[in-house]
């Protein structure tokens, strides 16, 4: 029956726009539908609920029909190669034929199938057959990049180590060459390319920009760069030519770049840049997208939050859209914190997304965001976020709409910090601490991928300026990992000795400082607890003392007049490890005073006069990261890798 006073046309049109809306609401917003677990614990629902690509190539299946692979990534790392029908939009989800990880490289061969290694497994997808068709271990972890020579093997070169496999379709010979280069780092061996004779040449960074020789019948290895010339900052890569010859480069001191040509296993050095005509290779890293349709077709856009494939035939210019479902969980979260509005908001890692849950209407707000939020805490009116990999800061208002962050419009919100971007100084960032003088938010973290030691980022609000002050005015090669505020104003802080991913350790134990907010400058450090590795999180007692978790099993209590530590324990027959992530808020106090501390087994309450830990309450399964309290509750992740909200009621105080 239609509404009076409305056409059947205009009908259709307005319950289009009706059905739009839905959908648009139903993309931002959502009903929890909040779960019972049992003893008190709450499962309000993911805290994202999409999957992010982690490589497309297009190709066609055994009846020929075009296309599309992607490899699915949500919480579950690579958890499913997604097929995708090009003409259809019908979708099959393979599973991943091991355990766990995910690509960082992959290729589509010159026969149609598709290559990848990642979890210590050299894996081969045949789209005809619609199937995993050879997986081999090997090595861990995963190929950083992959190539195909012209014999139609495929290599690979694989992180941390720069291990070398190869594999030959065509005979089924697998091969395992060791590592092919000797350095203390993890290395990022990110490019390799392959000559007409068949040798293999190995871009290796960050902390050594190298490149190998690789002799595919005798593996031997040889490095290009003398050890004396080896540089750490600045990109390392290798092309192969259509003239058959591969040519790159390295890092070189003073000059910069040093360009090189290669060819049967010889290398000669270039005065200047070559005109390179690159061989076509369908490779690249966990960003590959290739967009060819086998039918002459192309790929305009595959966006796998709304389920849409857009496919455009070049000679008409015309489009077809096509929409899909698929059962993303998304990331876990990077953190929560109780915000200003009486919501909890936080981030995940891939794919991206910010999220927002109201626990008075039970209802969710996801959406995209800048980066990923490692770290995120709250004043009385904004929330300050600390992003990786830049290392910069955004200030959101909740009060305020939401508008998309862009670096250049001061309008954002969350608006871009620009004045405190400190990569390479900080890349990953660790920690974040809104000082109680309502002034200033401080960031620190590890460095920039390659690097050691960490900064730290002074954010003035009201001035609306930042200092960064480097490792080199801290404490050398190391980071900082977690941060207090002491009731005078001055900062204590604990560090970790790790190296960013590609970097080089150069610390031997973790330490404690105190920090003038004055001068920003160390007034004293001091490795007071043997073999620390890094310090997970702290947090200040009512009678002033700090109270901490070493590498997450080692509870200490630190008296910052005195400077020695009071009171150490060890956790990890008892409790176990804490929760972790890169900005982990193991402990949380509730507005009486009380400090409750987030373990992976549950939640236990500490005093902090007799310095006892009690578990209160076991954990249905495990917790994944902490922590904020509202309103008579504590709020953590939890479930599978924390990709779900939990909450846990407060006991009223004895």
């Amino acid at each position: 029956m239609l509404a009076r006073g409305v056409a059947p046309t205009d009908l259709m049109e307005v319950l289009a726009i009706v059905g739009l809306l839905m959908l648009v609401m139903a993309a931002h917003n959502a009903w929890a539908q909040t779960q019972d677990l049992g003893d008190g614990f709450k499962d309000h629902g993911p805290v994202a609920d999409v999957a992010e690509s982690r490589g497309m190539v297009c190709t066609e299946d055994g009846d020929g029909n075009s296309v599309v692979l992607v490899w699915l990534f949500d919480h579950r790392y690579a958890y499913a190669l997604a097929v995708i029908d090009a003409q259809t939009g019908e979708i099959e989800e393979i599973p991943r034929p091991i355990e766990n990880d995910c690509p960082f490289s992959s290729l589509l061969a010159s026969n149609g199938r598709y290559y990848t290694y990642f979890g210590g497994h050299f894996i081969e997808f045949d789209p005809r057959r619609r199937e995993f068709t050879f997986v081999r271990e090997g090595p861990s972890r995963a190929a950083m990049s992959m190539t195909e020579d012209d014999s139609g093997t495929v290599w690979a070169a694989i992180y941390p180590n720069s291990d070398v496999v190869s594999y030959s379709p065509r005979t089924g010979q697998y091969r395992h060459y060791g590592p092919v280069y000797d350095h203390p780092s993890r290395q990022y061996p990110r490019s390799m390319a392959a000559d007409d004779h068949g040798w293999v040449y190995i871009g290796i960074g960050l902390a050594a920009g190298q490149i190998i020789i690789l002799n595919p019948e005798s593996g031997q290895a040889s490095p290009v760069v003398p050890a004396e010339k080896v540089v750490g900052k600045g990109g390392v890569q290798v092309y192969r030519d259509l003239n058959g010859r591969v040519y790159g480069y390295t890092p070189w001191p003073d000059t910069g770049r040093q360009w090189y040509e290669f060819y049967g296993g010889q290398v000669r050095k270039l005065d200047e840049e070559p005109d390179i005509n690159p061989k076509p290779i369908v490779t690249g890293s966990q960003g590959l997208r290739h967009r060819q349709l086998p039918n002459g077709e192309r790929v305009v856009k595959l966006d796998l939050v709304e389920g849409r494939l857009i496919v455009e035939n070049p000679e008409t210019e015309e489009t077809r859209q096509l929409h899909f479902n698929i059962a993303g969980e998304g990331g876990a979260s990077m953190g929560l914190a109780a915000v200003p509005g009486g919501t909890l908001a936080g981030g995940t890692y891939i794919p991206h997304r910010f999220f927002s849950y109201n626990p008075h209407t039970d209802e969710w707000t996801r959406r995209a965001c800048y980066r990923q939020w490692n770290t995120i805490a709250g004043t009385d009116d904004r929330v300050y976020v600390g992003t990786y990999t830049e290392g910069v800061l955004l200030e959101w208002d909740p009060a305020e709409e939401w508008v998309p962050t862009e670096r250049d419009n001061p309008h954002s919100n969350p608006r871009y910090l620009a004045q405190t971007r400190a990569h390479p100084d900080v890349g990953r960032p660790y920690v974040i601490l809104a000082h109680p003088d309502g002034r200033h938010i401080i960031m620190g973290g590890s460095p920039g991928y390659g690097y050691t030691g960490g900064g730290l980022v002074f954010y003035d609000r009201e001035a609306d300026t930042a200092a960064i002050v480097t490792h080199e005015d801290l404490i050398l090669w190391h980071s900082t990992s977690a941060l207090v505020a002491l009731p005078d104003g001055r900062l204590v802080g604990g560090t970790t000795r790790q190296p960013a991913l590609g970097g080089v350790r150069k610390a031997e134990v973790a330490e404690l400082y105190i920090l003038d907010m004055e001068t920003k400058q160390i007034e004293w450090h001091e490795p007071l607890l043997e073999a620390a590795d890094r310090y997970t999180d702290m947090i200040v007692g009512p009678d002033g003392s700090v109270f901490g978790v070493l590498d997450r099993t080692r509870l200490f209590v630190f008296d910052p007049v005195e400077r020695t530590i009071l009171h150490e324990t060890d956790l990890e027959e008892t409790f176990g490890p804490t929760v972790f992530q890169q900005g982990p808020r193991v402990f949380v106090q509730v507005p009486d005073g009380r400090i409750f501390v987030l373990f992976v087994s549950g939640i236990a309450q500490l005093d902090p006069q007799t310095y006892e830990l009690t578990m209160l309450a076991e954990a249905p399964d495990n917790l994944g990261n902490g922590g904020a309290y509202l309103d008579g509750r504590l709020y953590f992740s939890g479930g599978a890798h924390g990709a779900h909200l939990y909450s846990w009621p407060i006991p009223p105080a004895e």
